[in-house]
Parts: structure tokens; sequence; C-alpha cells
């Protein structure tokens, strides 16, 4: 260990206190987060504790032992354990020394996880004397993390323009609309207002544009499905070959790309997924609990029978079908039927009908969000890099096993 490092009791470097009631209907419109035991759950007009702050789950399944950091004033809900006192430490360096620990194993609970702050206080950490060491060590981590977050937030903004332009295009027909009244739609160049029609005309879908169709999805898109080789047979699995996906995969994930999958399967095991390795770009769609998660994926990978996959090459293109799914969630989940679980069969999928553009309309829309989905995956790649590089220095700049150069100012 570092020289200039010691250890110290989690009690010696700060105070914790368990948070407070606000049942949600007690709850009132206003901008002060509510804390809970895996971060932010709602706003408030009032705060319990003035921030910057550093909130532990003090409960839940899943959830207790997470760790979350809050830079501005907040209520800390009674499913937590909230810093009152950082005695003198800088609190980037408490948030991350927090993040470092196991709170596991102070687990108090039976039928559910629990934490006392008790069992918590004496356990002994490696601790730096400088204060100025502690901010530059937090200033090395929150820098990770705060470029982290603009890449998620640039991802947030680039998704959003291609679904209001989805909408603005194939929903509402604002350029068509725009042409009756004599005009060019707001953003919209004439190239592009010259592939829509001048009317509109009766569909079973309602007034959509003259001379677009409206066909069974199943009609204008290949769909399959996928299976899972037996779990119990090891040479499907190993050696671990290619990418194979459940919708667990999809349940984390910030932005609509897929790159990599928990599991993957040997040759052998491929060979018992009939519908095989699925291309670059096919877009997946999870049937069952829940309905609903969507990515293209940018690898090739098998799936489980929990999809139906959306492949390449149809006269709707997988990134088309993205959009139209997002906008038409709701009337594929009315679809699905089930008793254990609700669950959409690849014949009920089917046979939902779509609004058919003419295809220099869809091939212009994919022009156009095409590049930006490809900078949404090559942001999550860098933050995926970004995230290893943080989980690799957190634990050596929290134990002092890397000197941080520190300017002599103290």
């Amino acid at each position: 260990m570092n020289s200039k490092w010691g250890q110290k009791s989690l009690g010696e470097l700060l105070s914790l206190q368990r948070g407070h009631d606000l049942p949600s209907d007690s709850r009132i419109v206003g901008t002060v987060p509510v804390m809970g035991s895996a971060g932010i759950t709602g706003y408030h007009n009032k705060s319990t504790t003035k921030g910057p702050g550093v909130v532990i789950g003090r409960s839940g399944v899943g959830s207790m032992g997470v760790v979350s950091y809050i830079d501005q004033d907040y209520w800390a809900l009674n499913t937590t354990l909230y810093v009152t006192d950082f005695k003198g430490n800088d609190v980037k360096f408490i948030y991350y020394l927090l993040r470092t620990i196991n709170f596991k194993q102070f687990d108090t609970g039976s039928a559910q996880a629990s934490l006392n702050r008790n069992l918590v206080y004496p356990h002994r950490v490696p601790f730096p004397y400088s204060k100025q060491e502690q901010a530059e060590i937090g200033s090395i981590l929150a820098a990770l993390d705060d470029r982290i977050i603009v890449l998620r937030k640039t991802n947030y903004t680039l998704e959003a323009i291609i679904e209001a332009l989805f909408k603005s295009w194939f929903i509402d027909f604002d350029p068509l609309h725009a042409k009756l009244g004599g005009r060019i739609s707001d953003g919209m160049g004439e190239e592009f207002s010259k592939l829509f029609p001048e009317a509109l005309e009766e569909s079973e879908l309602g007034d959509v544009p003259k001379g677009w169709q409206v066909l069974p999805v199943g009609d204008v898109i290949e769909s399959v499905g996928g299976g899972t080789p037996d779990t119990k047979n090891l040479s499907y699995w190993n050696p671990p070959s290619h990418c194979w996906s459940t919708p667990k995969d999809l349940s984390g994930i910030t932005s609509p790309v897929l790159f990599n999958t928990e599991r993957k399967l040997s040759d052998e095991g491929l060979a018992k997924v009939s519908s095989g390795l699925l291309p670059v770009g096919t877009l997946l769609l999870s049937s069952r609990a829940p309905i609903g998660y969507l990515a293209l994926t940018q690898v090739p990978m098998a799936i489980n029978q929990g999809y139906i996959a959306l492949l390449p090459g149809g006269v709707l293109p997988p990134l088309y079908m993205l959009y139209w799914c997002k906008q038409n969630m709701e009337l594929i989940k009315s679809r699905a039927n089930g008793s254990t679980f609700m669950e959409i069969s690849k014949k009920a999928f089917r046979s939902i009908p779509a609004l058919v553009p003419r295809p220099e309309i869809v091939k212009a829309f994919v022009d156009v969000a095409q590049p930006m989905i490809e900078k949404i995956f090559k942001n999550e790649i860098q933050s995926k890099h970004i995230n290893a590089l943080r989980d690799t220095l957190l634990p050596r700049l929290m134990s002092g096993q890397l000197d941080v150069p520190v300017s002599p100012k103290e």
C-alpha cells in the first residue's frame, strides 16, 4: 500500500442515517429528486438533505448496497441509508470508496435483504491521509463517469430525432399536409417534400397518403424465432464462440443497439437453433416476459424463443420497423395472449396491418436515420470502454495501488 495511506473504519469517515417515508400519494410535484435504494425514483417539492450527497440502498432484492451520487438537495427514502456527515472528506471520493464495498456481507435480512448501519461502521478500508489526494482520485473517476453521461445524453438526443422524424413522416404525414397548404414542411427540403403525394385516401387504417399500401407485417418483412439448446449439455456452450441472446440482454441497454450477449454458443450449440446465426442489422422484438424490448443487432447472433426477429431484406427494413414497433407497441401487445404470461406469437404478429409507404420514401428515411444509428452504436462502444476503464481503475485508485499526482498545495 502507498505509504501515504492507512486504514480507517467507515464510522470514522462518515455518518449514516436511515431515510424517511414518502408514499407516492404524498408526493407533491416539484424538482427535488426522491432517492430510493437504486437511485432516483421520482420528484417532490421538499428535501430531507442538502446535496451533494451519497445514498446506499438499505433494502430490496438487487438494490441493497447500490451506491448512488446526487449533486443537489434530495429526499432520501426509508429504503436507503444516506450520508449525513462526510467528516471533512471529499464527497466524490467517499462515493467511489463506498462503491468498492460488497455490502451483501452486512445483510441482516431473512426474507428480504436489509442493511444495518451499525454493522457497516466497523468495516475498515484503505484511506489516503491527504485530502487533496482524495479530491484528485474523485475527480479522475468522476471525469470518466461524466463522459459516459455525455455519450448517453447524445444517444438519447439522436434517438429522439429519429423517432420524431418517423412520427412526422409516417404517423402525422406532416410533409403531405404541408403540401396541401402550399408550403414545404418545416426542416424539410424540396428534395424530400416532392417524394410525398398531395392527397389522402381511405384505408382500413384511416386516411393515409395516396398510393401507400396497407399490408400484413408478414408480407413486408421476414420474421423468425429462436431456440435454446440443452443447457445441461456443456458441448453446446463450450467453447463459447457465437453470441446467443435472450430478452435479458435487452433489459439493461440504454440505446436500441445490441453488440454483445451474456451467453454464447459453441458451433455444436448453434446447430441446434433452427434460425441459426442472424445477420447484422436484424431487429429483435421480445415476444414475452416482457413484450416490447427492441434492439438492432450489431454483430451476428442467434436468439432464444423469447424473440421475434425481423430480418434485413424485406420491403420494410429493420431500421424502419424499429420505429414502427415503437409507435405501434400497444397494438402489438393487444395481439398477445397466454395464461402464465402474455406472449405474442409470430403468426399473430405477422397478421398486424402495416402502412407501407412508397419505397423511395422509406429509403429517404433510412438514409437520414442510418448515420445516427451508427453514431449511437459508436457511442455505446466508447461508453463500454470507458466503463471498463473506470471499473479497472476504481479498486486500484481506492486502495492506494496507483499513485495520483498531487500538486503541493497542502
